[in-house]
């Protein structure tokens, strides 16, 4: 059911939606009227989501989509561009957690980090832009951390790759700015997902994590999924049309 309307008849594509954010975000967005095209690594998750956001009187379709793979994402693109004609919205949300300090870490873990966590994203937003250009206008949203605003203590992959994500989205953004396609970086703090594991063996265990979580985020909890769907929502709608390279970060204070 639309809440306000306010991305209606708009396309979006979303990756990693099959669970968490990317799930969250995708239903959010449909209930205000998007088109939304599912993607995840699963395609049983992807058609799941479906399903949540069809329930809801949504809009959507399920695609199969592995981000490391240049040309099933440029065919993902163009999938969708053929199906509606368009693509407003870029969500580009795949990611990885790795866990480790320098020494913790081998060179094919930081190669698998830096595919997923930035090179996804640029090869994404490449194959968007034109048609976004042709349109006038369109908003990627690249999902970072707070990891890209702040150092991790032991998370040497995730840290750099995720700060360097930052560093391209505000790139990206200044260089397009002109042609009214928008790049902004959601980052999230502590939201209670399965992407957490990496966090969660680091720190000896769920127990451990609960703790952390209590005592170190300045409002005591976790995000809900919701409340990150709501910065998606911001950044893919005209509630945002003057915004461009901002780094987001919805934490709970974790950075204060």
């Amino acid at each position: 059911m639309q809440r306000t309307g306010i991305l209606k008849d708009r396309v979006a594509l979303v990756t990693a939606a099959g669970s968490g954010i990317g799930r969250a975000g995708a239903i959010a967005m449909a209930c205000e009227g998007a088109f939304v095209v599912v993607t995840d690594l699963e395609h049983d998750l992807a058609k799941e989501t479906c399903a949540r956001i069809e329930a809801k009187g949504g809009r959507a379709s399920a695609v199969a989509l592995d981000v490391t793979d240049d040309a099933a994402c440029g065919a993902a693109v163009e999938r969708v561009l053929k199906d509606h004609g368009r693509i407003d919205i870029l969500h580009s949300h795949a990611g990885i957690q790795i866990p480790g300090r320098l020494e913790d870490v081998c060179p094919d873990q930081m190669d698998t980090a830096w595919a997923l966590n930035v090179r996804a994203h640029f090869v994404l937003s490449q194959a968007v832009v034109p048609s976004m250009r042709q349109q006038g206008g369109g908003s990627v949203i690249v999902t970072a951390s707070n990891s890209g605003c702040q150092y991790d203590r032991g998370m040497i992959s995730y840290a750099t790759t995720k700060h360097a994500a930052v560093a391209m989205v505000k790139q990206m953004a200044v260089d397009y700015a002109c042609e009214n396609i928008r790049f902004n970086a959601l980052c999230p703090g502590f939201v209670d997902t399965p992407f957490n594991a990496g966090f969660e063996r680091q720190m000896g265990g769920r127990a451990s994590l609960e703790s952390y979580v209590a005592g170190v985020i300045p409002m005591g909890r976790w995000a809900l999924v919701e409340e990150i769907a709501e910065g998606i929502i911001y950044l893919a709608s005209d509630r945002s049309s003057f915004v461009t390279g901002l780094a987001l970060v919805i934490d709970g204070g974790e950075m204060l």
